[in-house]
């Protein structure tokens, strides 16, 4: 239970609930007595307004005392207090009256300053009311809520016009004005809050509050009229004695629903509102059906005639606004239905259809003809794009061959983004040629798209389906052939025939297999020497990994290392090999001393160096293992160099570790030469491919010095920027002998050494003998 601030029970309000209540029943008491036995004089029968007035009045100004009833609610019920001190001041000068003119009471009437008092006590209750907020509302629902709260006033105004106030001003015996104007404010703060409440915002003024405070004017005045009309001026003792004191009780009933407000013993809002415009026409139709029935037309019937048409033509504009409202609902509902389809059917990037639209097609169309072709098309290499020119125009570039692929297509079938870089096209036309469409968007993209004008290749697989086939199937088929088409060079299409599909099953079990050995240290690292040319020392080493498969022996890495690369499991492999080597190249250099090896080289994958905790990754391994910086060498392609800025960043944030960085494959891309200049690099390893055929004499000067330009050229451009030099690939001492004329001081190659165990390198530097030697 919440509780507000001062806190306390509803115990005062029921109180004052109570003592009203006496007080009425008091007065019900003395009228009964005075009319049966004569009890008092009729002057005092005006005593017991006043007497619940002081009593309500005490009761709103106990409620209020040292509780938070925000700005609305502390404003509402200051001007209740004022509006009953007002009406309990009027009708106490009243009673005072009355009891100074004891003689006089049954003609006499009320004087014009109480029925001021009251008068204005009302206006300001009137006021109140009406400063109540309502629901916020803008547009057509302000419009709405405006005649429904019109209509409903009218409504009940017109039935308590014919039912109170006409019939009092027409009465044979009628009341005097003062009396007339009292029940008046009555019957219209009763109106005003019956239309009001129904739309309060609720919070710190309570709707059964404001209801109550309503029926103490409204029903009180209504009996009071019915009294008046039905018994003249002899119904003024039990208007004053029985009827006017309820309102105190009704006034103190709304206090007591405040209190339990606030201390949160009751809550929530009504939804009255949805039903009064109802209610409201249902009121105006008593007086017409009355006339219906035989009551004289009179004037006071008139104006209720003249409300019941004014009522009509409201109702008339409020349903004529509800239609249109309805209707633009309508609209805007089946738009966003449209709308969310289409969201749901659709790539938001590209316009094109979805996976989940695709295989409702192709499940329909399997379903109805049992025949569809599908065509998987990748862009090849497009993660290049986004690494070297950004995600934003990676993006241009796949809305670019969207539109391509839409236009290629056609009508012959539903285009596609299938996720990524990754499309498809299905074709249900009896005609289309899987073949030739493919064919023509390979041909397209030999020309650049898009704005940027760039070249981009695809790689196609082409399934069609068989008799019996599902979606699945047809789908595992078109991504055979696609995967089939970049293994034979990417650019090109090919079409799924049986049996294709084993060689990619059996590589994607090997990609499995890969993650077992990982978590069963089926992996071991061997290291081959990198050797001093001239007298055959041992210099370096380079860490290769090696898996002994349980069932299937030793796989070789040019079998295991795509696989580690296309499922991304290259990082946790790289990682295990780094810390490895670590481990190893620290433990010799505690065991044979700091001159016995001077470093440890291991090779990198562009995934490894995308992978933002690389570096991290690296200097871990360096602080776990005690491993020098400068005795680490990591060894990347060209190809990973040119991967885009988050490579580039991670390479010079490795070089500013300590960690010497080494070009590998040396010569064999196409920006070789730059990047030297643009990648800090500490070591320069020429290619084998420029080391095969050196040594090669053929009698040709020419031919000879044409195979050695390579070689040649990189030594003297490494001296120029003071970057060391490895020869890869030597296999014969021929080619060791030229290597060394041409400058070049260490090797590596099977003619130097193969790849051996970390016990064997061990052996070999406890020994201190030449590596070559054994090597041969």
């Amino acid at each position: 239970m919440t509780h507000v601030a001062g806190g306390g029970s509803d115990k005062a309000a029921r109180r004052y609930v109570w003592a009203t209540g006496a007080v009425a029943l008091l007065g019900t008491g003395w009228c009964v007595a005075f009319l049966t036995a004569g009890a008092g004089g009729e002057a005092l029968g005006y005593v017991f307004v006043p007497v619940g007035g002081v009593l309500a009045t005490a009761s709103v100004a106990h409620m209020t005392r040292g509780r938070d009833l925000g700005p609305v609610g502390r404003r509402f019920w200051r001007a209740v207090f004022v509006a009953l001190a007002l009406i309990t001041i009027g009708y106490a000068w009243l009673a005072a009256d009355m009891l100074t003119h004891a003689a006089e009471a049954h003609t006499r009437t009320m004087p014009l300053p109480a029925a001021a008092c009251v008068a204005i006590g009302f206006g300001i209750a009137i006021w109140a009311v009406g400063r109540v907020p309502v629901v916020a509302t803008g547009g057509v629902e302000w419009w709405r809520m405006l005649l429904d709260r019109t209509i409903g006033f009218l409504g009940c105004a017109a039935v308590l016009w014919y039912a109170g106030l006409a019939p009092m001003i027409s009465a044979p015996e009628p009341w005097s004005r003062q009396a007339m104007v009292i029940v008046g404010l009555g019957f219209l703060i009763a109106v005003g809050a019956a239309t009001k409440v129904s739309y309060v915002a609720g919070g710190p003024v309570d709707q059964t509050a404001i209801r109550f405070m309503a029926a103490g004017g409204g029903v009180v005045a209504g009996l009071v009229a019915v009294l008046a009309v039905r018994f003249g001026y002899d119904a003024t003792v039990p208007a004053q004695a029985i009827v006017m004191p309820l309102a105190p009780v009704l006034a103190t009933l709304g206090v007591a629903a405040q209190w339990r407000t606030l201390l949160g013993l009751r809550g929530g809002r009504s939804r009255g509102g949805v039903l009064l415009p109802y209610l409201a026409v249902a009121a105006v139709d008593v007086p017409l059906i009355a006339v219906a029935c035989g009551s004289p037309l009179r004037w006071p019937t008139r104006v209720v005639l003249l409300a019941a048409v004014v009522v009509t033509a409201l109702v008339t504009v409020r349903q004529l606004i509800a239609f249109r409202e309805n209707a633009r609902l309508l609209r805007n509902t089946r738009v966003q239905e449209e709308r969310l389809q289409y969201e749901v059917s659709h790539d938001g990037l590209t316009g094109l259809a979805n996976r989940a639209l695709f295989r409702e097609r192709l499940a329909a169309a399997l379903a109805e003809t049992g025949g569809a072709s599908v065509l998987l098309v990748d862009l090849d290499d497009f993660k290049t794009v986004n690494d070297l020119l950004g995600h934003g125009i990676g993006d241009r570039l796949l809305v670019s061959f969207a539109q391509l692929l839409r236009s290629e297509v056609g009508n012959d079938g539903l285009p596609v983004r299938v996720g990524g870089d990754e499309f498809a096209v299905l074709l249900t036309a009896a005609g289309a040629d899987p073949e030739e469409l493919a064919a023509r968007l390979l041909a397209a993209l030999d020309h650049p798209i898009g704005e940027y004008r760039l070249l981009a290749q695809a790689s196609i697989g082409i399934a069609a389906a068989a008799p019996g086939a599902t979606v699945d199937s047809v789908l595992r088929d078109a991504d055979v052939a696609m995967y089939t088409a970049k293994q034979r060079g990417k650019a090109t299409f090919v079409r799924y025939v049986d049996g294709m599909g084993e060689p990619v099953l059996a590589h994607m079990q090997l990609g499995g297999e890969l993650r077992r050995a990982l978590d069963n240290d089926e992996l071991r690292v061997v290291y081959q020497p990198i050797v001093r040319l001239g007298d055959g020392a041992l210099v370096g080493v380079e860490a290769l990994v090696r898996w002994h498969h349980p069932s299937r022996g030793a796989i070789g890495p040019a079998e295991f290392i795509p696989v580690a690369e296309r499922t991304g499991l290259i990082v946790p492999l790289g990682r295990f090999v780094l810390r490895e080597t670590c481990r190893q190249a620290a433990a010799w250099l505690t065991e044979h001393g700091p001159d016995a090896l001077p470093e440890a080289a291991l090779n990198v994958s562009a995934r490894q160096l995308h992978d933002p905790d690389f570096v991290a990754d690296v200097s871990a391994a360096l602080a776990e293992s005690g491993l020098p910086c400068e005795r680490l060498v990591l060894e990347v392609t060209e190809s990973a160099v040119l991967r885009g800025q988050q490579v580039s960043r991670t390479l010079y944030e490795l070089s500013r570790l300590g960690v010497r960085l080494a070009l590998d494959d040396f010569g064999t891309g196409e920006s070789s030469l730059s990047l030297l200049r643009a990648f800090p690099a500490a070591i320069v390893k020429l290619d084998k491919s420029f080391v095969e055929g050196i040594e090669i004499d053929d009698g040709r000067p020419a031919a000879a010095d044409a195979r050695q330009a390579v070689a040649r050229a990189v030594i003297q451009l490494a001296r120029a920027l003071g970057l060391s030099t490895v020869a890869e690939g030597v296999e014969n001492a021929e080619q060791a002998a030229v290597l060394r004329e041409l400058g070049y001081t260490t090797g590596q190659g099977y003619h130097l050494a193969e790849p051996m165990t970390a016990e064997a390198v061990s052996t070999l530097l406890a020994s201190n003998e030449p590596v070559a030697a054994s090597g041969r």
